[in-house]
């Protein structure tokens, strides 16, 4: 058992009395009510999520960047090309990249692509598209994650009210949270009414999740909602939201041609926003977006 001057076991070098005494108290008070709670591994100490903040300024960088640079006529490759140049004047990496076999620095998907699309010189961005870019870096150590979506010239009515909706998914899978009340259910609850509210479907296969010392960490944290007990959502954790809401069915396979881009089954639209979040004892902080 942890004895008051311990050093914490976040790893903070403080004494445990002075760290997550207190937290570990109200944990236990949880767990006791018979809340699901989260595990330690779960919970960022302060040096942690600077670090995981300092990737996330990067990242937001890039994707200013690319936002400054999309136009029709450029290839996706194009933007693979500055996503490599960015990285390398800001002294980060892509995760993405060799990430089991992924042989680019970034995701760009294109209109009826879910996510995972291979930038290459052959898909040339159109007047009416709409692009999803997807950007996981790493910094000193430290993984920030967001995706954001981009209108190529002039975008119809039906794309623009797509991108607009599931923005709104995400902010209010944000806006939900309050720590020491929520659950991650309660994320997955709020995107899967407004989107079927609107029309459209949420994607189950994919997910948001935990990063910051890895690109991919625990918990899931799903789009939808489910019945079994999710995690309690507390201060020092760090995960991403990042729904991927379809203008049609929710179905989607994988191209067979290259084994990695996700497609809709229908070959109707998909979008997808995401940020990377930390929770505060006031609500959540957006890290990367």
């Amino acid at each position: 058992m942890i004895k008051d001057d311990d050093l914490c076991w976040c790893k903070s070098n403080k004494k445990y009395q002075d760290c997550h005494k207190e937290f570990d108290l109200k944990l236990d008070e949880f767990r006791k009510k018979g809340y699901l709670v989260p595990p330690k591994k779960l919970i960022k100490n302060e040096t942690q999520i600077e670090g995981i903040k300092a990737a996330g300024i990067i990242n937001n960088g890039l994707l200013d960047l690319i936002g400054e640079n999309i136009k029709v006529g450029m290839t996706t490759e194009d933007i693979d090309i500055i996503t490599r140049k960015y990285l390398k004047e800001n002294d980060a990496r892509s995760a993405d990249l060799n990430f089991e076999g992924y042989p680019k620095s970034i995701c760009t998907s294109v209109n009826d692509v879910v996510c995972h699309g291979i930038p290459s010189k052959d898909v040339v961005l159109k007047d009416g598209d709409i692009l999803n870019v997807d950007a996981t870096i790493e910094h000193n150590g430290y993984y920030a994650d967001a995706s954001r979506m981009y209108l190529v010239g002039e975008v119809k009515e039906p794309a623009k009210r797509l991108v607009e909706v599931t923005k709104e998914c995400l902010e209010k899978g944000i806006e939900v949270i309050k720590p020491w009340e929520s659950t991650l259910n309660d994320i997955g609850l709020v995107i899967e009414k407004l989107a079927h509210k609107k029309g459209y479907s949420v994607v189950e296969e994919f997910c948001g999740h935990g990063v910051g010392l890895k690109m991919h960490e625990d918990p899931y944290v799903l789009h939808y909602s489910v019945k079994e007990p999710t995690y309690l959502i507390v201060p020092g954790m760090v995960f991403t939201i990042e729904p991927m809401i379809n203008e049609g069915k929710r179905f989607i396979h994988i191209d067979y041609k290259d084994d990695w881009t996700v497609r809709t089954n229908d070959k109707k639209l998909s979008a997808q926003w995401e940020n990377t979040i930390v929770i505060t004892e006031n609500g959540a902080e957006i890290i990367s977006k």
